[in-house]
């Protein structure tokens, strides 16, 4: 334990006070961000799955609960896309720490909206009667509102543009607040990822175990709201990102173009990203392994919380809100996969040794199909947890150590396309394909798993998935496996067991380089300072209209 404090505080001292400073307010925010998002997708997820099943059960049709909770949680990644697409355009406008906190803000009236919703048609908090262990009746929720469940999917969407535009900025302000060091960026990931996991598994297992069987899934996610409007007031107070304060621009007559207009020209410079990341990827042999290696495996990695998870509690145990007890043990599994990835960075300098580990953990997802557990029993619950914790390890460390490498290895690569950044292309393919297979495969498994449910006898009788579950999980996780374990041995180098680098190329060092400086020069000139020449050439600068307030200047694509 004294390693990891040691270690800790090594890392920290690897950063300027300033650094230190925002990833103070950012981890803050972070963590209330995280307990509130535990507690909004949980309730979500588990008020869908049993909507659908007591609309199956009073109406005494076959049931669809996978196939729409599938459809609903696909639509709402999808979304995701929106709002990254979105927001290239705000932050040329607005300083980034505002509009990451006013995202949240959306993203908090989203999920009251929901609540109101549920208030306005006879929803209630769970009455007390229903609280406590077996007294709540099988199949049965009166309390919930009237409203048609296939709402929540609008509703789900939107705040998905919302989540969306956190999650983007999320991933992208490491390099703006360090450079481009892959080692401050290894750490710096490292240490944002045990805070935000701690706080995942804690927001998880009380969702799971406190706030759900007290207010119900209806009602679980009113602290929502409540934490996101912090968050976005802690945000407020980060100061300006690995920028240099500029002058005040001179005015100009040029009008800049309505936002509805740039957003309609983000979303083609969307779709310019993603082929030219396609093209970056599928002609190289540095980057093709990226695909499977990141995307295949972040989605094996949602699929398992948002799939998995749900079915099991769902159709073995008879609770669904006892799949947050099992994202928390996912979660606790994120936490000492990025724990050791900041342990061992300097002797693990690839991603390669962690993605083989991550591909060998999904082959534990065998035992679910044939696991037959007594429902009604919350221990059952804990198992999978434990389960699901060393499943969840690697493929936190692999993700973790591949975003600093992703970020580091596409920095240095110049675009050919004026109008997209390598890093912003290979990122928005990445993000396209995982978005693309989970929102398909998520409904047809779902599909095929009610099918095979209704056949055994649904509802109405002793309706179960086992052999379903043979297919989606112990098959596909192999599949997935292969892919990913296969995909390690691609690069040049990457034969030795910890691989000291990769396709030969060395990313220790400082790398700011950024596309597009000189028209941002020209716009907002820099004042007169004794610094190298060439290291102003590669820094990025961008102020409000006073002057006052500094912008984190980013191209479109790479917010993307």
């Amino acid at each position: 334990m004294r390693r990891i404090f040691d270690e800790l505080g090594q890392s920290l001292r690897a950063f300027t006070p300033q650094e230190r400073r925002n990833i103070a307010i950012y981890i803050l925010g972070m963590m209330v961000y995280k307990f509130g998002l535990e507690a909004f997708n949980g309730s979500i997820v588990a008020l869908a799955t049993n909507r659908y099943d007591y609309e199956a059960h009073r109406n005494n049709t076959p049931s669809r609960t996978f196939e729409r909770v599938g459809l609903l949680t696909g639509l709402n990644q999808a979304f995701q896309c929106i709002g990254s697409i979105l927001i290239g355009p705000l932050v040329k406008r607005y300083p980034t720490k505002n509009v990451l906190a006013c995202a949240v803000l959306v993203f908090g009236l989203c999920s009251a909206l929901l609540l109101i919703i549920d208030g306005a048609t006879g929803g209630t908090f769970m009455p007390a009667a229903f609280r406590g262990a077996g007294n709540h009746p099988k199949d049965e929720w009166p309390y919930y509102g009237t409203y048609n469940t296939d709402a929540m999917i609008p509703v789900y969407c939107i705040s998905g543009i919302a989540y969306g535009m956190v999650e983007l900025i999320r991933r992208v302000i490491p390099r703006d607040i360090v450079g481009g060091n892959v080692q401050k960026l290894r750490k710096m990931d490292s240490i944002v990822h045990i805070f935000y996991e701690l706080t995942g598994t804690a927001g998880a297992f009380i969702t799971g175990l406190v706030i759900i069987p007290q207010l119900g899934n209806n009602m679980a996610f009113v602290i929502t709201p409540v934490c996101f409007s912090f968050a976005a007031t802690a945000w407020f107070f980060i100061s300006e990102l690995n920028h240099r304060r500029a002058t005040k621009p001179k005015k100009t007559n040029a009008r800049r173009p309505a936002y509805w207009r740039a957003a309609f020209h983000a979303v083609y410079l969307f779709g310019e990203s993603i082929f030219v990341g396609a093209r970056l990827l599928f002609t190289s042999r540095k980057f093709i392994w990226l695909v499977p290696g990141y995307a295949v495996a972040l989605y094996a990695h949602r699929y398992l919380e948002n799939g998995i998870a749900p079915q099991v509690a769902r159709r073995y145990m008879g609770d669904s809100a006892w799949a947050q007890i099992m994202v928390g043990g996912s979660n606790l599994g994120e936490l000492l996969g990025a724990l050791c990835v900041l342990l061992f960075t300097n002797a693990i300098h690839t991603p390669i040794p962690w993605l083989r580990l991550d591909a060998l953990m999904l082959l534990i997802t065998w035992y679910i199909p044939f696991w037959r557990p007594p429902q009604g029993q919350v221990g059952q619950a804990w198992i999978v947890a434990a389960t699901f914790t060393p499943i969840s390890f690697g493929w936190a460390a692999g993700d973790v150590s591949l975003a600093a490498y992703i970020q580091a290895a596409l920095a240095r690569l110049e675009s050919k396309n004026k109008n997209v950044s390598a890093l912003g292309a290979v990122m928005a393919f990445l993000y396209s394909f995982y978005i693309i297979t989970y929102a398909i495969s998520g409904t047809l498994l779902g599909r095929y798993l009610d099918g095979v449910y209704n056949e055994t006898g649904g509802m109405a009788g002793d309706g179960e998935i086992h052999k379903g579950l043979v297919y989606t999980v112990g098959v596909q996780f192999t599949v997935i496996a292969v892919l990913v374990f296969a995909a390690t041995f691609v690069p040049r180098g990457a034969l030795a067991f910890n691989p000291n680098m990769l396709s030969e190329e060395k990313l220790d060092d400082e790398e700011r380089s950024v596309e597009g400086v000189d028209s941002v020069a020209e716009e907002h000139p820099m004042p007169e300072v004794a610094v190298d020449k060439d290291y102003m050439n590669k820094k990025n600068s961008c102020v409000s209209e006073d002057g006052s307030e500094p912008h984190v200047e980013k191209r479109v694509n790479e917010m993307l």
